[in-house]
């Protein structure tokens, strides 16, 4: 079908036995991209390097599946994914555009994703929407869809490598990246309502017929949770093993990778302050695998340059360079004296007190206290869609420290925080989220303002109309409490967050915020183990 339109898609061929595969990966030429066909988050596939291998693996795949597919390989080009809308009259808009850390080679499930993309030319950008356009347009999609192109950060060459007609976690994490809800249009679309017809949700005031404008950068960052299952390979690749996943939104590439990290719950409190120890960190930056940021982090610690670690993982060097600065700024920290700049450039980074005050030798409760000394506070941004072009009256909230004023004013009435469960891994999904919107749902019936705040876009507590403020940012004590503050709300509620919140209930009673329900020392009875048990 895109033949008949001149779009470039990656070479393909199907097979339905070993001997044909053989054939068409000749044909191609190794090493070559194979998939199973009729199956989700990648699975059975990979690259094949050789004939053998792929008599191997082909008849391992057959097992299950009656097709595969033979593609060309692209690994090493950049992955980039448009969200389309398109009306029963032909009106389509792009909403939305990201752009993968990872390049080709890694699935989309696996890689952090940035909205908007960062390192693509005007041309670029400009060339894969119009091709996204004529393709949907000539497909006859009516409702939402995504394409996902390889392009080539050579030449700018590029392949159409997948088009879904449905919602996906991509489609979840554009509606919340951008405050565009594409399922809730994508149904009336479906229905026969024009673009122009439908309200634009967040303003109130114009059309669902308009491109988002981002003034903020969003970054989503994959959960694993392969610790879990002892025998598990933690190499990843073109299938999916990820469980969940944390958005992080602020001003900057650098705060919000660090925001993202420490929303993941892995022990991790930034790039820098990772539990992770590497023998050999270039092998885990060439054959990619889980901890492959913090592997970066620690061989540009000790010396490897972008260059080299661009060779390694033809990863872009806009992103590497952001993350030599991350470290740069952690060798500062660790040298220097904190002063009022060296602590606002470094909260601008994404360094979180706790960690800036294990570089400069301090206690965290002590930088924030110099902090707020130096009148150096996170002001409280809203995303409205429209970068601020139209007035706006949106409750959907996040915290940075690049700029000067609020966008809002504290909601003054009597409110309780809501916090939420975070990212999903094993053993903890919706049933938490389900908990959180039903507490919040019995606050509002009670006419008590609700203020939730989570990291997790693939909830229904992050959707922006179920709380009377959305803060969609980090679960930590340090952010908990710059909201808190910020609200002058004194009740939070953290029975329904799951480990993440509970986690946080002695330390927010110590800074003297009141619990709902059950108490803090009661909390961590039950939680401590060694408490419980004797």
């Amino acid at each position: 079908a895109l033949a008949e339109i001149n779009v470039n898609t990656a070479k393909s061929i199907s097979a339905n036995n070993v001997e044909s595969a053989c054939k068409g990966a000749e044909k191609i030429g190794y090493p070559i991209m194979m998939r199973s066909g009729y199956s989700l988050g990648g699975l059975g596939s990979g690259r094949i390097d050789n004939e053998k291998e792929l008599r191997a693996r082909a008849s391992e795949v057959f097992n299950a599946v009656p097709q595969i597919l033979i593609e060309e390989y692209l690994a090493g080009w950049k992955e980039v994914e448009y969200e389309i809308v398109r009306d029963v009259s032909g009106n389509t808009i792009a909403v939305c555009n990201m752009e993968n850390f990872d390049p080709m080679g890694i699935h989309t499930g696996e890689s952090i994703v940035v909205a908007p993309s960062q390192t693509l030319t005007n041309n670029e950008y400009q060339m894969l929407r119009e091709v996204a356009l004529r393709t949907i347009d000539h497909l006859g999609i009516i409702g939402e869809c995504n394409i996902q192109y390889a392009l080539n950060p050579k030449n700018g060459d590029y392949r159409v490598i997948e088009v879904n007609a449905r919602l996906s976690r991509s489609s979840a994490l554009a509606s919340k990246a951008t405050g565009y809800p594409l399922a809730f249009v994508a149904a009336k679309l479906m229905l026969g309502y024009k673009l122009y017809q439908i309200k634009n949700s967040v303003t109130k005031d114009t059309s669902a017929f308009f491109e988002p404008a981002l003034d903020y950068i969003a970054l989503k960052m994959p959960r694993w949770d392969l610790a879990k299952l002892k025998s598990s390979d933690h190499n990843i690749g073109s299938e999916m093993k990820s469980v969940g996943e944390v958005m992080a939104l602020g001003r900057s590439f650098p705060e919000v990778l660090q925001k993202a990290i420490r929303m993941l719950n892995i022990g991790a409190e930034g790039l820098t302050a990772h539990p992770y120890e590497f023998k050999n960190p270039i092998s885990e930056i060439k054959v990619a695998t889980d901890r492959r940021i913090f592997a970066i982090n620690d061989a540009m610690d000790s010396g490897r340059s972008v260059d080299q670690i661009h060779n390694d993982s033809k990863i872009d060097k806009w992103f590497l360079h952001h993350l030599q600065d991350i470290v740069n700024i952690k060798k500062d920290l660790e040298k220097q004296k904190l002063t009022n700049d060296s602590l606002l450039v470094a909260k601008k980074a994404g360094f979180s007190d706790k960690v800036i005050g294990q570089l400069s030798k301090k206690d965290e409760v002590k930088v924030r206290e110099l902090r707020k000394k130096y009148a150096i506070k996170p002001v409280i941004k809203l995303i409205d869609t429209l970068a601020g072009e139209f007035d706006a009256t949106t409750n959907y909230l996040y915290l940075t420290y690049h700029g000067d004023t609020n966008d809002i004013k504290p909601l003054g009435q009597k409110s309780s925080v809501v916090l939420g469960s975070g990212p999903y891994c094993i053993g903890s999904s919706v049933e938490f989220d389900w908990c959180c919107v039903n507490t919040v749902k019995t606050l509002r019936r009670n006419k008590i303002k609700t203020i939730i705040i989570n990291s997790n876009p693939e909830t229904v507590s992050t959707d922006f109309d179920r709380s009377d403020r959305l803060y969609f940012d980090e679960l930590t004590l340090e952010r908990v409490s710059d909201i808190m503050d910020f609200e002058n709300s004194k009740d939070i509620v953290v029975s329904v967050g799951g480990q993440i919140a509970n986690n946080l209930s002695t330390k927010l009673a110590e800074s003297g915020y009141k619990i709902m329900g059950t108490s803090a020392q009661d909390i961590d009875r039950a939680e401590d183990r060694q408490k419980f048990s004797s």
